[in-house]
């Protein structure tokens, strides 16, 4: 008498930015082309630094700030695995946790997004003083290092919302 198998659930947990599900999307993907028999179910939620709009990254304090939740619901077996970026993952990762696979890297470079007024522009051309809003303290040392002229201020929120405080008419910001 033949054996069957009963379908496998992989629960998969994400941010539910965006951008965050684009990331797991693309995994989700990949798992069921290796594995049709393979049932996903996805599970999002939002973590502090989601939920921390208003405050400098850095100065939340907290860390783990895009993964402590999702840790805490893999530590709780709510979900059996998570899919993050790379660049939100704490220099130490928890106690019983570990980085299980490194999905192949996308085009690192970063791209620079001109407010409507300074379509065209490099950033080379940006008046003195002109703000860009960046969220990377990062980036930030690499910026005024290649751009004395410019100053840099905090910018939170994911894409959309970053792109609609660029684009708003009374933006303080020149580029992204």
């Amino acid at each position: 008498m033949p054996v069957t198998q009963s379908p496998v659930t992989l629960r998969v947990g994400s941010r539910d930015s965006k951008l965050a599900l684009a990331q797991t999307e693309l995994i989700i993907g990949e798992l069921k082309k290796a594995h049709p028999q393979l049932t996903i179910e996805l599970s999002t939620m939002k973590t502090i630094g989601d939920k921390k709009q208003d405050v400098a990254m850095n100065k939340i304090g907290d860390k783990g700030l895009f993964t402590k939740e999702l840790e805490t619901a893999l530590a709780e077996d709510t979900i059996d695995v998570v899919v993050h970026s790379l660049k939100d993952m704490p220099t130490q990762l928890p106690e019983n946790m570990l980085l299980a696979a490194i999905h192949g890297r996308a085009d690192p470079r970063d791209c620079v997004i001109m407010a409507p007024r300074n379509q065209g522009k490099k950033l080379k051309d940006l008046a003195k003083g002109s703000v860009v809003g960046t969220g990377s303290v990062r980036r930030v040392a690499q910026l005024r290092r290649q751009y004395p002229h410019l100053k840099f201020a905090d910018v939170r929120g994911n894409l959309n919302t970053r792109l609609a405080k660029l684009d708003a008419p009374d933006s303080m910001y020149d580029a992204l």
